[in-house]
């Protein structure tokens, strides 16, 4: 572990529930149904781990944001909610906190619960919509409907939250550009604070990609009604998400997420930015200090462990100032701001041109970069060519 540690540097935390009703159909994450009795003893080892992390050089650092991601974190009761919060506040200085998010699947929501997640203090919820057809959510394996994601969002605003983002996929089984542009109209209309949208990628070893690879035969509607949108029709449905939020008032940030002014998700900004980040959890990955490391993967490990904190960190490893470097290039130009060229200056002790002078000539060259005298960024059309930069760093 780095014996150099910035205690007045604020730390954003990660907290990982692996637990969900039923795996989404295109799902790759770390995550998978579970029991009653073992979503609480994976809850009682979280608050251990989150607890022991006081004796180590993390414990008491001042937070910033909190995200609970998964998984379904909504799955968790309001107790077992409550319980990581308090043994967050118990071990970390949670006085300046300007974000705690939670991801919710609309189809586990509850009123009552909406009400209970409020008053604990979750001031962000992310909500899994993805699609606004049923048919849809129903091809990629979704355990809702669009008339649960809008009770849901009607639960959320009765119980005063003021900050929701919806998510949305593009490129889905069976979608065309009419209704993905119906679906983004449907949900401007709603005007939540923030929406991010992500084109569907389909991931080795998930069930959507055994059926496009013949292994498993498409249910029902057959071949057909799973018709994947190509790749100009993809690109154009990101140029049009792009135009309709615009529209609606909402400002691109990051290349897949749009808020209204001032929502922003924090949370994620800490990780394009590369600060501190401390993850909680089975598979959870940290990085503190340019020292990153992960949990274990193991489910049984991770919840029997008799010395948790020893036994459950792994791959450790201390980040080269080129590794940092390549980081600051590939992660700050997802922002659309780009990168500071005084801060690349400040953190490295040289200029940033001085490092990838080739790399910024050739795209500034095919119009994928552009530069001002404070900041390097993607062109709109580098945005869309924006993992070839990115594969290339």
């Amino acid at each position: 572990m780095n014996d150099i540690i910035d205690m007045e540097k604020k730390l954003s935390i990660y907290i990982h529930i692996p637990f969900c009703v039923r795996k989404c159909l295109y799902c790759d994450f770390l995550s998978a149904p579970a029991d009653d009795d073992t979503i609480k003893r994976y809850v009682n080892a979280l608050v251990n781990e989150i607890r022991q992390t006081a004796d180590t050089k993390e414990g008491g650092r001042v937070l910033s944001t909190v995200f609970f991601g998964g998984g379904t974190p909504s799955l968790l009761s309001a107790d077992d909610s409550a319980a990581i919060l308090s043994a967050l506040s118990d071990t970390f200085d949670m006085k300046n906190v300007s974000e705690i998010t939670m991801e919710m699947n609309p189809g586990t929501a509850q009123k009552d619960k909406c009400s209970e997640l409020c008053k604990l203090g979750v001031s962000r919820f992310s909500l899994g919509l993805q699609s606004a057809d049923d048919k849809e959510l129903q091809r990629i394996g979704r355990i809702h409907r669009y008339a649960d994601f809008l009770n849901t969002y009607e639960w959320l605003r009765e119980a005063g939250c003021r900050n929701i983002n919806v998510d949305m996929m593009s490129a889905l089984p069976g979608q065309n550009m009419e209704g993905y542009v119906d679906g983004l109209h449907k949900i401007t209309a709603l005007r939540p604070e923030h929406i991010s949208s992500y084109s569907l990628i389909l991931e080795e070893g998930t069930p959507l990609n055994d059926m496009y690879e013949g292994k498993v035969p498409f249910p029902g509607e057959g071949p057909e009604a799973y018709r994947l949108p190509g790749e100009e029709e993809d690109a154009r449905m990101y140029e049009m998400t792009g135009e309709v939020l615009g529209k609606a008032g909402y400002n691109r940030y990051e290349i897949s997420n749009y808020s209204l002014p001032g929502f922003e998700c924090r949370h994620n900004t800490v990780y394009w930015e590369r600060g501190d980040y401390l993850g909680f959890g089975i598979g959870a990955a940290s990085c503190v200090s340019n020292v990153r490391w992960k949990n274990s993967s193991s489910l049984h490990n991770y919840m029997t462990a008799a010395n948790i904190l020893a036994d459950i960190r792994e791959d450790h490893e201390i980040l080269s100032t080129e590794e940092q470097m390549k980081e600051t290039m590939f992660l700050g130009l997802r922002m659309m701001k780009g990168i500071s060229k005084k801060r690349f200056e400040d953190d490295f002790g040289c200029g940033m041109s001085s490092v990838y002078a080739k790399l910024i000539a050739k795209y500034i060259g095919l119009g994928l970069l552009a530069e001002n005298e404070e900041r390097l960024f993607l062109t709109d059309r580098g945005i869309l060519l924006s993992n070839q930069i990115f594969a290339e760093l």
